[in-house]
């Protein structure tokens, strides 16, 4: 029995078939993926769907850690070793795509009837781009806005419905809603000296008039004094300088914060996780009117210039493209795309919060594009801890910031 068995398994090896379904050909083209996504995220899956079209191509899928990217990719496609295809996070892009190190695909998208520009947000599509080309195409986004516990603001005499708008408005209601005896902190954000700072800081830069190239303007300089009015008063907790999103979000969870600057990654923990009543409404903006902006993350496709299959790669980024309605609903991801609608979770407060983010990405900017953005937000990150901790004024800390970020933009 066992040898026959086994001769049963090597016949079906030989005809090209396996015990989990149809394998791949000796004819097939070989593609490789690299992205840093878990088998509860898309990219495993997405690969695995593909491979089971049976299509003349088969992808092979490997995970890589989040700090190792840049340095092993790099390291890979100046030794001849690059994947075909790569998920890189977005503030990364322009520094592969300015090396040469990605694929132009601005004619294969022009001609395709999956990747279409416009269908895609400004924000994530601004990030694919270098010197007016398409370098990528945007695997899913995200961005930030407020959360806040509707009870908290009932039992302080604040309106549940209406939430901070402003800045000064956001002041006002942590203060109000600060409680030490209770041990309940008006606001949970992160400024840690990492990408998370830069990434929650830069929206209100660019809300006061700023940018990374004009990071000294006088709104930028207000904002990160309402930032330190904020830890100053401690209506934030110390370790905000410390801890990243994902723990600073975790206090509000827990009833000890009474609002959190987070994203929709938060969704599915908070409806699980929230005994409360909660919602969520756009960042407060300097004042009334002002423009909007907010933070834009998560990542993108790109197909290494190295590559021996240009077009079968293109054909999976189509493939990757098309299951973009499937983000949402089966890893909790939002797709990058306008034109796709969202469909309704059957939870309320999540069907409510997730029009918010819907809302808020329309004003997400990315991080750059610039190939030295690691440099620059570096620079920014050295100013929000120089001003928070006291060392500087948050004008000096600033400007200091903008000599940093003149002598990398050169």
């Amino acid at each position: 029995m066992g040898i026959r068995k086994y001769a049963l398994i090597g016949a079906l090896a030989l005809a090209g078939v396996s015990m989990f379904g149809l394998s791949a050909k000796a004819e097939d083209v070989k593609l490789t993926v690299w992205s840093l996504d878990r088998d509860i995220q898309p990219a495993p899956h997405l690969v695995a769907d593909f491979n089971k079209l049976n299509n003349g191509i088969q992808i092979e899928y490997r995970q890589i850690q989040f700090d190792d990217v840049v340095s092993e990719a790099m390291r890979a496609y100046s030794t001849g070793q690059a994947p075909d295809i790569i998920a890189i996070d977005n503030p990364e892009h322009a520094l592969f795509s300015s090396r040469g190190a990605f694929l132009d695909l601005t004619d294969m998208i022009s001609k395709s009837t999956v990747i279409k520009p416009e269908n895609y947000f400004p924000g994530p599509l601004k990030s694919v781009e270098w010197d007016g080309k398409y370098y990528g195409v945007p695997k899913a986004t995200n961005t930030i806005a407020l959360y806040y516990n509707k009870d908290m603001f009932k039992a302080k005499g604040l309106d549940p419905n209406k939430p901070p708008q402003t800045w000064d408005e956001l002041v006002e209601d942590a203060r109000k809603l600060t409680d030490p005896a209770a041990n309940v902190y008006g606001l949970a954000f992160s400024a840690k000296a990492n990408e998370e700072g830069t990434f929650q800081f830069l929206p209100w830069a660019q809300m006061g008039g700023g940018s990374y190239e004009n990071i000294n303007s006088e709104g930028a300089v207000k904002a990160l004094e309402v930032w330190k009015t904020i830890m100053d008063e401690k209506l934030a907790s110390p370790d905000t300088l410390t801890r990243g999103q994902w723990d600073s979000t975790g206090t509000f969870n827990s009833g000890n914060a009474a609002m959190a600057i987070s994203g929709p990654w938060e969704l599915d923990r908070m409806s699980q996780e929230a005994k409360f009543d909660w919602g969520v409404t756009l960042l407060p903006v300097p004042k009334e009117g002002a423009e909007r902006s907010s933070a834009m993350g998560d990542f993108n496709w790109a197909i290494f210039a190295s590559t021996k299959h240009p077009a079968e790669a293109f054909k999976a980024l189509e493939y990757f493209a098309s299951q973009d309605d499937k983000m949402f609903k089966n890893y909790g991801q939002l797709p990058a795309r306008s034109d796709i609608s969202i469909p309704e979770t059957g939870h309320a407060l999540k069907d409510a919060a997730l029009k918010v983010f819907l809302e808020q990405l329309k004003y997400a900017k990315p991080r750059g594009p610039h190939p030295d953005w690691p440099k620059i937000s570096k620079a920014i990150q050295d100013a929000i801890q120089a001003a928070l901790t006291g060392q500087s004024s948050a004008k000096d800390a600033l400007d200091q910031a903008a000599e940093k970020i003149k002598a990398v933009l050169g």
